[in-house]
């Protein structure tokens, strides 16, 4: 590791209210800044103003640990499944025909998936964020008390994604946890799987055919292990042949853990016919009262997982798809 030098250092102001240029965690982020993305002694004064001006907003942790998909019940949570967002995702569908068709051809993600996603994650991008990502990366990767591992690297790959794209790190907004655009990538997938879809010469998230074909893409390339599998559904609904499930099976999980085969062996049994050895896992929806829904997650499930590991948003993407799906084809001669 290459010491910083001194005179650099110096560069460091005094202790301030709402100054991440003086953490004791300062020196360690502009050192990985060199040896992990060839930052230069040149590039990293820009780096220091910009801790300088950092502010400390302690509410976005809050807002990062109370998260609806960590803490609302699937009825709440569900209310995101809405006439309008429908609509809007029909809308979306005519009004980007083309550039969906395009990334579902190349990536084989279907395009009602991506506009789900899109609706979810900002109202198809209505709704991207008013939040200095600066601000926001700085507070969860200097202060939070379980995730600052996660949130520090993020805050170093927004670096590099400002240097490579000259952006101003003071410039850009974004949601509370630092994830920008209308397909709210954080700064490390921005870096590795935006596209420029619309062929402008930039990787824009904050352009629908960039986002389209970002979100296609992550979807296939993110992780080596979960990969899109064309032609695919997500979930299919299931049924009980007894009262309850037999105690001994996982529910929830972020993982298939069974084979169709295997659950009709104990009494779960798919509404649509499915391979017998498919991977799938079971999800169980706790609905008003004491009703339960069940659900096979079939990979590509699991695959919207990746983007946020939990079942309700998987869940929420998946059933928002199907509908978006259906009024389209419902309203299209």
């Amino acid at each position: 590791m290459r010491p910083l030098l001194p005179l650099l250092l110096l560069l460091l102001p005094l202790a301030a209210v709402a100054d991440y240029s003086t953490h004791p965690r300062a020196a360690e982020l502009l050192q990985r800044l060199q040896d992990d993305y060839g930052f230069s002694q040149a590039d990293l004064p820009p780096v220091i103003n910009a801790l300088r001006s950092a502010q400390q907003l302690p509410q976005l942790i809050e807002q990062e640990q109370k998260a609806p998909e960590k803490t609302e019940t699937w009825t709440q949570y569900s209310r995101r499944i809405d006439e309008a967002r429908v609509r809007d995702g029909v809308t979306l569908l005519r009004e980007q025909q083309d550039t969906l068709a395009r990334a579902e051809f190349e990536y084989g993600v279907p395009a009602a998936v991506i506009a789900a996603i899109l609706g979810v994650e900002t109202r198809y991008g209505r709704v991207t964020g008013k939040v200095r990502v600066l601000d926001a990366l700085a507070t969860q990767g200097f202060d939070h008390p379980t995730r600052s591992k996660f949130f520090f690297g993020e805050l170093a790959e927004f670096f590099a994604l400002c240097r490579e794209r000259a952006l101003d790190p003071c410039e850009l907004k974004g949601s509370y946890a630092g994830a920008m655009g209308d397909a709210q990538f954080m700064p490390s997938n921005y870096r590795r799987l935006a596209l420029d879809f619309d062929g402008d010469g930039h990787r824009d998230l904050w352009s629908l055919p960039d986002a389209i074909g970002s979100v296609a893409n992550y979807f296939t390339h993110y992780s080596p292990d979960w990969r899109w599998r064309r032609g695919e559904p997500l979930i299919v609904p299931a049924r009980l042949k007894a009262a309850t499930l037999p105690a001994q099976l996982r529910v929830n999980s972020r993982e298939a853990f069974y084979r169709v085969d295997e659950l009709q062996a104990a009494g779960l049994l798919a509404e649509v016919a499915l391979p017998q050895q498919l991977a799938v896992g079971v999800i169980e929806l706790p609905l008003d009262g004491d009703g339960r829904e069940y659900y096979l997650a079939l990979p590509n499930f699991y695959v919207v997982m990746t983007y946020n590991p939990r079942i309700f948003y998987a869940m929420a993407v998946a059933q928002l798809a199907q509908k978006i799906s259906a009024a389209y084809a419902a309203a299209t001669p």
